[in-house]
């Protein structure tokens, strides 16, 4: 709490002095020129305002420690996004957001640390909510953004601050704004335009706040250079390097085959925080990686009608500052496919690969809910590694826009399933969705996800350590300013 409260105090005065800074290059003028051009300022920014209701219904084939089966889980949940950005004055710009997400019902796992602020005020333990799945939409009140920007520098902009992040298809770097607390930056980042066709990014962050609501201090190195080939196609160019405390990827003994399917990344003894999210114990294993990779992505017209897609790409992550030397494996996506007016369809495979079933590729700070199914049992690969492959299908009808998805998952490394066998079959799993514009502000959208288990880790049903079959249902409510 002592750090938190340090860390608004210091932005708070950071933003302040910047703020001032930009206005102090104006001083030599009169004062009644500054005011109005500041105020202009002001009235001439935007919107970060939003407010997004949900309901969302887990029904998971999985069983607590003592072999009963989990609950179905409900969370009915309202997430308020307020804030303003002004425009350029002097060369500045301030954005200041606050969240707040309110739960209006308690029979759901929300992965809440045991402390009432990150309950709206109310303590409320989550070993209370293991018989419940997760459903990880904690209540909790915070600054969500506040940063400044400095555009000083034709064809830069500078910002200072906490921040959201999204990079390419936010498989490596994403605000995971599915979930209704989003994850944000502490730190600095540059983006720059000044050769043409070329935008290069960098950052460094000291701290990122993940949709749990927990802090993990650290160094976070974002390195990112596109070449825009036309305006839907790009090469991009990119390193990551994270050194942060555990963000939750680890757990999992290498040495135990019960815990083969659901043991995190291999390098932790136990899961950073299990079902039940009380007085767990993080695992000390370093898991301080680099990434470095390239992607070729894009969408080439045939003709006013026809357009080619096509996706691939390659990165190899390794161990970084002391990090675990298990930690060695890379990434690769090839896939592509066709659209014909609002309609697509495309064939892709993804594989996270297994360094000899002791590690796997991790993307600790990506929006991996959009990746390996929307029912979320692979945020962490498995350290056995996962090959996905997945046809998508996606359309409109009138004002519907309609979205669908099929895995097919696989290990890269055996594991030891039922019966003293080795399986390779994860399982598969089916997602659709159709949004559905109400008026300008209001979209509704209705989200369905169904993940079959084919093969059970483990030497009995109830004891293994196993996905489970999993359905989920989320109807949601966005109005946006």
């Amino acid at each position: 709490m002592k750090t938190k409260a340090i860390f608004k105090k210091n932005m708070v005065m950071a933003c302040t002095a910047l703020a001032l800074a930009g206005m102090g290059q104006a001083a030599f003028a009169e004062d009644e020129v500054a005011e109005y051009t500041f105020l202009d300022s002001i009235k001439e920014g935007k919107q970060m305002t939003n407010f997004r209701l949900r309901y969302e219904n887990v029904n998971q084939e999985a069983f607590k420690a003592n072999g009963k089966k989990l609950d179905t889980g409900e969370a009915f949940t309202l997430r308020s996004l307020i804030g303003w950005q002004t425009a350029p004055y002097k060369n500045f710009s301030i954005g200041a957001q606050i969240t707040d997400v309110h739960e209006f019902n308690d029979n759901f796992n929300d992965r809440r640390y045991n402390t009432p602020e990150h309950n709206n005020g109310t303590a409320s333990a989550s070993a209370d909510k293991a018989q419940y799945p997760n459903i990880v939409d904690p209540g909790f009140t915070d600054i969500n953004q506040l940063f400044v920007d400095w555009t000083g520098i034709k064809n830069t902009k500078v910002r200072l601050g906490r921040q959201q992040l999204n990079l390419d298809n936010v498989r490596f770097i994403g605000d995971i704004g599915f979930r209704q607390n989003m994850q944000v930056f502490d730190g600095a980042s540059v983006l720059n335009k000044s050769i043409p066709d070329v935008e290069l990014f960098a950052a460094h962050f000291d701290n990122v706040r993940q949709i749990t609501t927990k802090d993990r201090r650290g160094n976070i190195e974002v390195l990112n250079a596109k070449y825009r080939i036309s305006p839907s196609e790009s090469v991009v160019g990119y390193g990551y390097l994270v050194d942060v405390e555990n963000l939750a990827q680890n757990g999992g003994n290498p040495n135990s085959v019960g815990t083969a399917a659901q043991g995190g990344n291999g390098l932790g003894g136990s899961a950073d925080i299990p079902a039940s999210g009380s007085n767990f114990q993080p695992s000390k294993t370093d898991a301080s990686s680099k990434t470095f990779g390239l992607r070729l992505d894009g969408v080439r017209p045939i003709n006013p009608d026809w357009k080619v897609l096509y996706t691939a790409e390659y990165a190899k992550q390794t161990d970084y500052r002391g990090g675990s030397s298990l930690i060695d494996a890379y990434y690769f996506k090839l896939g592509g496919g066709a659209a014909y007016g609002a309609w697509s369809v495309r064939l892709d495979h993804e594989k996270l690969s297994s360094n000899d079933g002791k590690y796997a590729f991790q993307t600790p700070l990506g929006t991996n809910h959009l990746f390996q199914g929307w029912a979320d049992q692979f945020l962490v690969t498995p350290r056995q590694g996962i090959e996905d492959t997945f046809v998508t299908v996606a359309g409109a009808i009138d004002k519907v826009k309609l979205y669908a998805e099929y895995h097919l998952f696989k290990s890269d490394e055996k594991y030891q399933s039922m019966n003293g066998k080795f399986g390779d079959q994860y399982g598969t799993e089916f997602d659709v969705s159709a949004t559905y514009p109400l008026n300008n502000n209001l979209l509704g959208k209705v989200e369905y996800a169904n993940f079959n288990e084919s093969d059970v880790y483990g030497n009995n049903l109830k004891g293994a350590a196993r996905k489970g079959d999993k359905e989920i249902v989320w109807v949601t409510a966005m109005y946006t300013f």
